[in-house]
């Protein structure tokens, strides 16, 4: 729970996803760290996150939530240590056999991080539209284009 407040930060200072309120990354980091992740800096301070579920509906499914480094810890392959280290963590618990995403087009580091993923593990990745751009209420928003990886053939 103490990390929500720091993960709320980068969200919103990574410029790219979706800030959602404060509230939300504290109950996150409460109701949801087992299938969540959090790599610091050498003064145990939060740097990158990344957030996700399994599906209930599918519970060989991870779903994951948001993936965002500190602008100052870019660069150094973070973002694919933290996606390694939960999806095998979790496989450790559990039968996993594929990984969900959305990404909005355009997220170049996001397409990367998970095509990247899905070659390391000797996945197929498939791309579909799950959410278009006229069902968000809220106003103008780009789709959400699903990344479903899987199955997994080598855990990390």
């Amino acid at each position: 729970m103490a990390d929500g407040a720091a993960l709320w930060r980068i969200a919103r200072d990574s410029k790219v996803l979706d800030l959602n309120s404060s509230y939300s990354y504290l109950l996150w980091c409460r109701d949801f760290a087992a299938t969540s992740a959090v790599v610091r800096d050498e003064g145990r301070e939060p740097v990158g996150f990344i957030t996700g579920y399994v599906r209930p509906d599918r519970p060989d499914t991870l779903l994951v939530w948001q993936v965002a480094v500190d602008e100052t810890h870019r660069g150094r392959g973070l973002a694919a240590s933290l996606l390694d280290g939960l999806v095998a963590r979790i496989a450790a618990d559990r039968r996993l056999t594929h990984v969900e995403t959305t990404i909005t087009p355009g997220n170049t580091a996001s397409e990367r991080l998970f095509t990247a993923f899905a070659e390391r593990h000797g996945a197929r990745l498939e791309r579909e539209v799950l959410f278009d751009t006229g069902v968000f209420p809220d106003g103008p928003h780009d789709p959400e284009v699903l990344y479903r990886i899987g199955p997994l053939t080598e855990t990390p």
